[in-house]
């Protein structure tokens, strides 16, 4: 069963009267519980595919359906709450809720979203909290952690719902080597364990190594695929 399926996207951004043209005709299709990377360099287009897929963004043309629903067609409202019950993010800016606390952050999903009891909301919070090494700092804002810290709340959040979908951008950017890959192996986890897809756009080798599949995005086109054993 295929989680995305993308056909010929384009994506086409005015900018001072000038076209940028971000996406030109990718096509895609992700199996569930796969674990894939997109790779390039920066401005090739990565960050613009993870932003569609998320239905954070709408292509200029092409066809695109995540989780069986043609996300095309969703209005703003509907887009959020599709996102809301099937996707998780990782975003290279953290986006924490500046008065919240780690513990709220990563929590918030579970009650704006699926409106867990507060016994479960509890138990899995302070679970990834402590998988991602801040089960110590649970009672600590955002403007009290470091960018390495912030990423690791900011993952948290993103698994705390078991979506069927994680879209991370640059997930590792901020993290040590031991902590990378001690969130990698989280993440391998919860795909083994609940099936979660995950899709990375990335720069990290240590990403890029634990993947199954790489695509290369260059100029916004795919221009290579490797399987990876």
């Amino acid at each position: 069963m295929n989680v995305i399926r993308a056909g010929d996207l384009t994506k086409t951004y005015a900018t001072d009267g000038v076209e940028v043209h971000a996406l030109m005709g990718v096509s895609v299709d992700v199996e569930a519980g796969s674990f894939i990377a997109f790779v390039g360099p920066s401005g090739s287009g990565k960050t613009t595919l993870l932003n569609l897929l998320g239905c954070l963004d709408k292509p200029t043309s092409g066809r695109l359906e995540v989780a069986g629903s043609d996300v095309t067609r969703l209005d703003r409202r509907q887009a959020a709450a599709f996102r809301g019950a099937r996707i998780g993010f990782v975003f290279q800016s953290f986006n924490l809720i500046a008065v919240l606390t780690a513990f709220e952050n990563v929590e918030y999903p579970l009650v704006m979203v699926q409106d867990r009891p507060a016994i479960e909301r509890r138990r899995r919070v302070l679970e990834l909290l402590d998988a991602v090494g801040m089960a110590d700092q649970r009672d600590k804002r955002p403007e009290q952690l470091s960018g390495g810290q912030k990423q690791r709340v900011a993952i948290a959040r993103a698994l705390v719902t078991r979506p069927e979908l994680v879209l991370a951008d640059e997930p590792t950017a901020n993290l040590d080597g031991e902590t990378a890959y001690t969130i990698i192996a989280l993440m391998k986890k919860l795909r083994d364990e609940v099936g979660t897809t995950f899709v990375f756009a990335t720069h990290d080798t240590r990403i890029i190594g634990a993947a199954e599949i790489v695509y290369t995005v260059e100029d916004g086109r795919l221009t290579g695929r490797q399987e990876l054993p």
